[in-house]
């Protein structure tokens, strides 16, 4: 599953604290919210970009630590792409995100241009 960082924050806050959904709109957030958790591989893609509050705080902690939880009873994998440094994510992320982040995490490093200005 592929995801932004908003889009994802957004959906979880929507299925989360849905007002007078129409059935299948819960089911279909709440089946997006399960894919989230337990899906073999989750892409997060431009975290960092998401704008935070206390909410988003809460959930993206419960992504990352639930997955990382179920990470020994599956085969459950993330990857997350940010433009930020470790320094810009301690600065944006509270200390149980960071430490996540940081200790169970392989962090790679990539440099070069930026294919979009090449087009």
């Amino acid at each position: 599953m592929y995801q932004t960082a908003p889009v994802m924050l957004d959906t979880i806050i929507d299925y989360r604290f849905r007002n007078n959904k129409q059935a299948k709109d819960e089911n279909i957030l709440s089946d997006i919210y399960h894919n989230i958790l337990t899906v073999d591989l989750l892409i997060i893609d431009d975290l960092g970009t998401e704008t935070l509050n206390s909410m988003k705080f809460t959930e993206l902690f419960n992504v990352i630590n639930t997955r990382l939880l179920h990470q020994n009873n599956h085969v459950t994998k993330t990857i997350i792409s940010t433009n930020l440094n470790l320094q810009d994510l301690r600065a944006k992320y509270d200390e149980r995100i960071f430490s996540r982040f940081v200790g169970s995490y392989n962090i790679c490093r990539f440099f070069g241009e930026d294919i979009r200005f090449k087009k």
